[in-house]
């Protein structure tokens, strides 16, 4: 046997040069902070592309819908494919179909060509994803592997961060096209590097003539349908709608087949023996709630220096920067304390941090700006990598080697879900929070009460200014009707950040049941087989 056939047969953290490891990990951290920049990074620029394309505003927002929708189905499926393929090889096929589909989104003549595009592209490049930690979690132990989870918890959550305020800025320099045109030069090296790196796994083909199709196909069902309801169902009021209600159904039967075929297929697509490992549910279910957090307060702000403060997408983009910046001071320490701490203890200390950073916006006032935000984003960033690194260590630092891919696409769906299912639900509380309290407002208004009566007297001096002038009448109602809406509007975020912390406070009462201890030295763990 030659000595990289032994290298393949022991697995991948097994003979590599540290350089080669290095290397890998590298360009795959750069692949799955593609796939997860392009989930965002056409929030600024969606009128854009909607004008170009002839699109209405319920079509267009479905280029995001879409692109999660199949992303979300890919993360479960990509540990069978790595076992089949080897991982090297999906990452490569992965990176490569993202970069062609990119290159089609933007050549895209029509809203339907942009939405199938947009549809495959998320299905490919989703493998990037849960691939990246688990190859983590392959090459390194200890410190190390506290320090590669480090990194692709700030490129998981810079990602979407950034995301908008990239996308306004390539599409006010270039045009909304090379919004995608930008993944071409770096999905391409991306692609190359891993092949020239050379492989370090053996593949299983003979799985691909084993699939099991019903398996699959409740797979694409359950989760397809769940992300289209809850991406659509806070527009559409919910099971009020017949489509929401119909993809519920579908979901909901889907999903009972699939957890059928989960136990009982010969060889299941996704295999649920990680949730047979001490703590791993505890871990999921902690993960999904870190999802839920870090996904809604990084949709909230940009939604609240929108519509409240009226901010352009480069000033969103430069106020919610303090918490990228944050979050990239805090890998180090995360990664530092993850080696030393029991893991249960550190993530205490970021599911408080979080609930503290919550707490703190929810007394927000429809003035607040970068400065007033600082702080909180500031908390924000350094939770969510004390988060981040001590869950995903908890999930996978003890997992068996034929185990390890399933437990990382787990780890990594239950975290999308939490993000899908708390913009959702936060979307669903802002609009009813919001019209609670601008029945208050105005109520209060009609009372004559103190609640603001300021906007009173602001609406009587605009009124008395134009005295007869049926226009200056109007704009004053117009202005007091405005500082309600954004009075009203803020309370609403002021109520949903309260809820969030309380949301967190309350998975301190999960973590005595994961897995304890830090993150030591081990033995190599064979990815591929």
């Amino acid at each position: 046997m030659s000595a990289d056939a032994a290298v393949v047969a022991a697995g991948p953290a097994v003979g590599i040069r540290e350089w080669r490891k290095y290397a890998i990990f590298f360009f795959m951290a750069v692949g799955q902070f593609m796939a997860l920049l392009d989930i965002q990074i056409v929030v600024a620029s969606l009128s854009s592309i909607q004008a170009g394309l002839s699109a209405s505003q319920d079509e267009i927002d479905w280029l995001q819908t879409a692109y999660l929708m199949a992303e979300i189905v890919m993360i479960p499926l990509s540990a069978y494919l790595a076992q089949a393929l080897s991982t090297r090889w999906v990452f490569v096929a992965s990176a490569g179909l993202f970069t062609f589909t990119s290159l089609l989104c933007g050549a895209a003549w029509d809203l339907p060509s942009m939405i199938g595009f947009r549809a495959v592209q998320g299905f490919v490049g989703g493998a990037m994803i849960p691939l990246a930690f688990a190859t983590g979690f392959a090459f390194f132990d200890g410190a190390q592997a506290a320090a590669a989870t480090a990194v692709l918890g700030v490129m998981s959550t810079l990602a979407p961060t950034l995301g908008p305020a990239i996308g306004g800025w390539i599409t006010d320099a270039l045009g909304w096209r090379w919004l995608f045109f930008i993944n071409i030069a770096p999905g391409l090296v991306v692609a190359l590097s891993l092949i020239a790196l050379g492989r370090y796994e053996r593949a299983e083909p003979r799985l691909l003539a084993r699939i099991d199709w019903l398996h699959l196909a409740s797979l694409a069902a359950s989760l397809g349908g769940l992300v289209f309801v809850l991406e659509e169902g806070p527009r559409r009021q919910w099971l009020e709608d017949r489509q929401v209600a119909a993809m519920a159904w579908i979901a909901l039967v889907a999903g009972v087949v699939f957890f059928e075929r989960c136990f009982y297929s010969p060889r299941p697509l996704v295999r649920i023996a990680p949730f047979r490992q001490h703590g791993f549910a505890a871990a999921s279910l902690l993960s999904f709630v870190i999802g839920f957090g870090i996904y809604t307060s990084t949709y909230l702000t940009p939604v609240f220096l929108g519509r409240v403060r009226d901010f352009t997408s480069l000033d969103i983009g430069g106020t919610v920067f303090v918490s990228g910046v944050f979050m990239t001071l805090s890998a180090g320490p995360a990664a530092w304390l993850a080696t030393r701490l029991d893991l249960r203890l550190l993530l205490a200390i970021g599911l408080l941090l979080n609930a503290v950073s919550l707490w703190m916006m929810s007394a927000m006032g429809p003035q607040w700006g970068f400065w007033e935000l600082f702080w909180p984003q500031a908390v924000r960033g350094v939770a969510i990598l004390f988060s981040m690194v001590p869950v995903v260590g908890i999930a996978l630092k003890d997992m068996p080697d034929d185990d390890l891919l399933d437990a990382s696409g787990f780890n990594n769906l239950t975290r999308n879900l939490g993000g899908a299912v708390g913009i959702a639900v936060v979307t669903t509380w802002l609009t009813e929070f919001a019209r609670q309290h601008g029945a208050e407002i105005v109520q209060a208004i009609g009372r004559g009460g103190d609640a603001l009566g300021g906007l009173t007297a602001l609406g009587s001096r605009i009124g008395a200014a134009g005295a007869g002038s049926d226009r200056v009448a109007a704009m004053a109602a117009e202005t007091v009707s405005g500082e309600v809406a954004a009075q009203a509007l803020t309370l609403a975020f002021d109520d949903v950040f309260r809820l969030s912390a309380w949301i967190f406070v309350a998975c301190l009462l999960v973590l005595p049941f994961c897995r304890g201890g830090p993150m030591t030295q081990g033995p190599r763990r064979p990815l591929g087989h």
